[in-house]
């Protein structure tokens, strides 16, 4: 019964990194960029798409990004487990190759900085937020596997077939060599998968408005990360029984949740806006008849016309002036005067 339950069991690598010549790459480091690259295809693929940006965009988008979604992940990570940190081993904060990357702190850095980078831009800030939802979840379907090479984060004891085998070094205490554990990794991976269909179906279905899309996601992972973190037996913060990451991942369902709704109802009323605004203009339209404006002016031009036909056709009389009559003295006096006048 010992060996068939060995041989139903997801087994652990044997090292955290991967040889290649004289390369030593490590995995985790390794899956973070293969999902990033991953995410950022989707992500300049649906911009095309949409015809809002291009593949270019999505890459220098990722660039400042992930530089900070990884600092916004490294110190959340830093800050809820600080115990590990301090006072004595604040050298290992920069070592992010050895696991440690809080997603929250990664999406609360790293999309605000994505989205300002694309409205400098001049993309679209709703719309590339709906573009990038679906390689988010892409991202952290694929980068979720550096915990598996690492060992980590994985969920309490099981018997289920598809347990996860530990290594005797890093098993927590109170657990006997052989143990198995829920694959947390592996749940989440296969959620975020299922996501990213989601989101895409969800999107081709239906009429998805600006940044809802976004907000579909946040809703969707923090339902996923509230049901893994149930699981999970590492240490961690807890707050009226749940762990603090269920807390955020609560926050960021309510959050998400009222944001749509908000939304929604402020698009709703800016559409009931639309058709009062057009029946009034119809009123001011209907109200001047254009046929009674057209007749008017019509009878105004043909009365202008018949005058001016009118006056053509009988003229006014002239009255003649008759020539006065001057009599034959008068003529002679002005005749004597003009002679002396000119006489020298």
């Amino acid at each position: 019964m010992r060996s068939a339950s060995m041989l139903a069991s997801i087994p652990s690598p044997s090292s955290g990194s991967l040889e290649i010549g004289p390369l030593n790459i490590h995995a985790y480091g390794l899956m973070i960029a293969l999902g990033v690259v991953a995410g950022v295809w989707l992500m300049g693929r649906r911009f095309e798409q949409k015809g809002i940006g291009t593949r270019d965009d999505a890459n220098g988008m990722a660039v400042w990004a992930v530089v900070a979604g990884v600092i916004g992940s490294r110190l959340y990570h830093v800050a809820t487990d600080w115990s590990k940190f301090s006072p004595d081993n604040l050298g290992d904060i920069p070592k992010i190759w050895q696991g440690g990357l809080g997603i929250p702190g990664g999406l609360l850095a790293g999309i605000p900085v994505g989205l300002y980078y694309l409205k400098r831009k001049g993309i679209p800030v709703g719309l590339a937020a709906n573009c990038g939802a679906p390689g988010i979840a892409l991202a952290q379907a694929i980068g979720r596997w550096g915990n598996y090479w690492n060992q980590e984060l994985f969920g309490r004891s099981t018997t289920l077939p598809w347990g996860l085998e530990i290594d005797a070094d890093r098993l927590p205490n109170g657990y006997a060599p052989g143990t198995l554990f829920h694959p947390t990794f592996l749940y989440e991976s296969l959620a975020n998968f299922a996501l990213v269909g989601i989101l895409l179906l969800i999107d081709k279905r239906f009429r998805v408005r600006g940044g809802h899309l976004m907000a579909m996601y946040i809703m969707g992972y923090g339902a996923i990360r509230f049901f893994v973190e149930g699981l999970r037996i590492d240490e961690a913060h807890h707050v009226a029984g749940l762990r603090w990451n269920q807390w955020v991942a609560l926050a960021g369902i309510v959050g998400g949740g009222i944001y749509l709704l908000i939304s929604n109802r402020r698009a709703e009323e800016f559409e009931e806006l639309v058709p009062v605004a057009a029946a009034d203009s119809e009123e001011v339209d209907s109200g001047i008849d254009s046929e009674e404006v057209d007749s008017g002016i019509d009878s105004e031009i043909d009365s202008e016309i018949d005058s001016g036909i009118d006056s053509t056709d009988e003229p006014e009389e002239v009255p003649e002036e008759e020539p006065e009559d001057v009599p034959v003295e008068d003529l002679d006096v002005e005749v004597d005067q003009a002679d002396e006048v000119d006489r020298p």
